[in-house]
């Protein structure tokens, strides 16, 4: 059923466009009932998960590599899944509205489906390399889902930075979880984390260092995480969903899966709190000078991501339960509010705080939403927010590293916490009304259910904390810790030092609020900064690789063919030749008593072959003996009984040679030779590379380290391959993979080649709904300017 579940989403997708084009505007609602169904599913789970017990499913994938699709429930997956499923309903239903007329609504169906079922496979793995292949689709569909305004040249960058690095942290990855199941000696997380912890291993410090950077980057953790803002170029559903309870997470679930196994140690410490707390503060300081509402709840998200990292990287009891209680607190409210930013977008047309106020009477449904929300994210009381926020600070003080720096960090970012969510639950709503675009008004239920409905649970999870504490809350944090977890959770701990910590950060979070303009201009030198900052530097660095490719091109790929071969003989058998002159010895072992009168009359055929094809002067001559070249070739074959092998021979020189003559009989003849010396190049090349493959095959033929595997072959090729032709057997069975490789490269060279067929003016051709949707823009862009398009 889990695997159902995880598959049925991306069987969906492929559903959606057709869905679309049938049921119109209802398609949100319609495509909405799979995740509610996951949803229940996994909610009835939620009894035997919360008892301490766990559910894996495992179907076989590859079992001789030990691969296998198999997947875990327990506390923190299941904490998980359920945020994917329940804000991914309301998200499908709200994107259909705000989406509703877009020419590709259909499509962004599809991605936003498959990038659902990528994020519930990655949190529900339990082998390491299926958990990586879903990591990488979520990498792909998110970059879809960012860029699908493909127009717009500012959408497409952005979403090729996102998707650079987060494609440069899933390599570092890959390497980093062929490290660990090395060291653990599984590919299975359940029998890893099982096991004893690894923080001892030799691998330790390389494979953590390489989990840890595809985990940041993904997480968008200092100095990545200028990826995060910029991808508000996506529509706001994508905001809403890859940002509040899925993609960004994905590392951060990542942290908390492997810490049982590789938390613990002073490294693990000090990079994860350094990390995350100087993640927090570059979060929320940024926030604290943005205008754009989406980009306030990006910087926003950068500081709790950060938030999380830190707690994960004290590891302490508290910390575990701090951690999964703040991240189920910020889905809430970080769900809620983004949609809320695309309800002021889509009702009143707004984006910035400067450009809206005064809205509670014109909008009073979505303004009580907003106010829920954003006081959670402030931590006021008693919203559940504020019980997440205690817990953090009783974590960080009960730290016993670091304790004061952490705190005053904590403190601080608490602080501008407080000013983002007075931004957010005062400005828009209060004060004097300014006009807005479009007429503001409450949406209707497709757009207003989910920020409603997130907002209302994170008011009920603060009046009853024990509810999801009892029932999901504790589970997930004992998964997180490695071992049962016994906090609780309550609104009301009595005057404390945390209790006192929040009203202080409270206090000076809203007298920030009050002077929010001229914080802003006092600290003008920040933006300044930006352009030495991360960013400027990943700009560089692509600018670098495309000045490092021009260069390339123009010396390496300059369009000469001579070129081309000359520079990748020379370099094999420059790289190649030191290899083998470097052996410590080296056995040719060379035998003619074997030869036959009728081989060497073959061997004598082709050298002279040979010689005439490299001194004709015609294209056809040439063409001609090359081809004859081919049918000695075969025959050679044919002598050593590989007849299947010199009938393929035959076969595939006579369509080279036909084809190659075809195209050269209407070129001219040779109009200039060589001269002398590139002839004496170009042979002394060919001579040592051609040296060099007959010293290879011979010193292969002659070693005698490993055996043959050919009797392996002849032995199994029926039994377990299930025909005679051994080497169709070989190419199909044995070497599937090798052959599914090749079909692949075949594939994709069919696709460019389609692509170039149908160039026209350096354009790819459009569909019907394309030149809708670019009328459309064009439309709306002289609607702006006053000039007729």
């Amino acid at each position: 059923m889990v695997m159902i579940a995880v598959l049925s989403c991306f069987v969906l997708a492929a559903l959606a466009p057709r869905l679309h084009s049938l049921t119109g505007r209802q398609t949100g609602w319609l495509l909405a009932l799979l995740p509610a169904a996951i949803f229940l599913y996994f909610a009835s789970l939620i009894p035997l998960i919360s008892s301490g017990e766990t559910v894996r499913h495992a179907y076989q994938w590859l079992p001789s590599m030990a691969i296998q699709f198999s997947f875990l429930v327990d506390g923190l997956s299941l904490l998980f899944v359920l945020l994917i499923s329940g804000i991914g309903f309301f998200i499908l239903a709200y994107a259909g509205r705000y989406q509703e007329g877009h020419p590709a609504l259909g499509r962004f169906f599809l991605f936003l489906l498959g990038f659902m079922g990528s994020m519930l496979g990655l949190v529900l793995s339990d082998n390491l390399i299926s958990l990586f292949v879903f990591w990488e689709l979520t990498t792909i569909s998110s970059f879809m889902l960012i860029g699908f305004n493909h127009e717009d040249d500012d959408t497409r960058k952005k979403a090729h930075q996102g998707l650079m690095v987060t494609v440069f942290g899933g390599l570092a990855l890959m390497t980093g979880f062929i490290m660990l199941g090395m060291a653990a000696g599984s590919f299975e997380l359940s029998e890893i984390l099982a096991g004893p912890s690894l923080t001892e291993h030799s691998l330790y410090l390389p494979m953590l260092g390489l989990i840890l950077l595809g985990a940041f980057t993904k997480s968008a953790q200092t100095p990545f995480h200028f990826w995060l803002p910029n991808a508000m170029a996506a529509p706001t559903p994508v905001s809403a969903y890859l940002h509040s309870a899925t993609m960004v997470k994905a590392g951060i679930y990542l942290l908390a899966r492997l810490h049982p196994t590789l938390g613990g140690s002073a490294s693990w410490l000090t990079i994860l709190t350094l990390i995350g707390a100087l993640t927090m503060l570059t979060g929320i300081i940024l926030a604290s000078r943005s205008t754009g509402i989406k980009r306030v709840l990006a910087y926003s998200t950068v500081m709790a991501l950060g938030t999380l990292t830190m707690l994960l990287g004290l590891g302490t009891e508290k910390a575990a339960l701090a951690a999964v209680t703040f991240l189920l607190a910020h889905a809430l409210y970080k769900g809620a509010l983004f949609m809320i930013a695309g309800i002021l977008d889509h009702e009143a047309g707004v984006k910035d705080f400067r450009d809206v106020s005064g809205l509670r009477r014109l909008m009073p449904k979505t303004t009580l939403a907003a106010m829920l929300a954003a006081l959670s994210l402030a931590g006021v009381i008693p919203l559940f927010g504020f019980i997440g926020k205690e817990l953090l600070l009783e974590a960080v003080l009960s730290g016993s590293r670091w304790q004061l720096g952490l705190t005053i960090a904590t403190v601080t970012a608490n602080i501008f916490v407080v000013l983002v969510g007075a931004l957010l639950a005062l400005k828009p709503w209060f004060g004097k009304t300014i006009t807005t675009p479009k007429a503001a008004h409450d949406p209707g239920p497709a757009l207003l259910a989910g920020p409603l409905t997130l907002a209302a649970l994170g008011l009920l999870f603060g009046l009853m904390p024990a509810i999801p504490a009892d029932y999901l809350l504790r589970a997930a944090a004992s998964a997180v810790y490695g071992e049962p977890v016994s906090g609780t959770l309550a609104l009301w701990h009595g005057i404390n030092l945390p209790l006192m910590l929040s009203v202080l950060s409270l206090s000076l979070g809203l007298l920030l609020y009050r002077f929010w303009t001229g914080w802003r201009e006092h600290t003008i030198f920040i933006e300044r900064l930006s352009q030495f900052g991360p960013e400027a530097g990943y700009n560089k660095l692509m600018q670098g690789l495309v000045s490092f490719s021009t260069w390339q091109t123009k010396t390496l790929q300059n369009g000469n063919l001579r070129h081309y071969l000359i520079t990748t003989l020379a370099t094999v058998v420059l790289l190649v030749g030191w290899a083998v002159l470097r052996l410590d010895k080296i056995a040719l072992n060379i035998d003619f008593s074997g030869l036959q009168l009728q081989e060497v009359t073959v061997v004598g055929l082709l050298l002279i072959t040979v010689l005439a094809a490299v001194t004709a002067k015609s294209f056809l001559v040439s063409v001609a003996l090359i081809g004859a070249l081919g049918f000695g070739v075969a025959l050679i074959y044919v002598f050593f009984s590989a007849v299947d092998v010199g009938i393929t021979q035959v076969l595939v020189e006579t369509i080279t040679v036909l084809l190659l003559v075809l195209v050269l009989y209407r070129l001219p003849e040779f109009r200039q030779l060589s001269s002398r010396a590139n002839r004496a190049r170009d042979a002394t090349i060919a001579l040592l590379s051609g040296g060099l493959i007959t010293v290879l095959i011979l010193l292969v033929t002659n070693a005698s380290s490993m055996n043959s595997i050919s009797s392996y072959f002849l032995e199994k090729s029926v039994s377990e391959g299930y025909g005679r032709n051994v080497v169709n057997v070989i190419l199909v069975d044995f070497r599937a993979l090798d052959t599914l490789g090749e079909i692949f490269v075949l594939a994709l060279v069919a696709i460019g080649v389609y692509s170039m067929m149908h160039l026209r003016t350096g354009v790819l051709p459009v569909t019907n709904a394309d030149k809708r949707h670019a009328v459309q823009k064009q439309r709306e862009k002289s609607a702006k300017t006053g000039v007729k398009p």
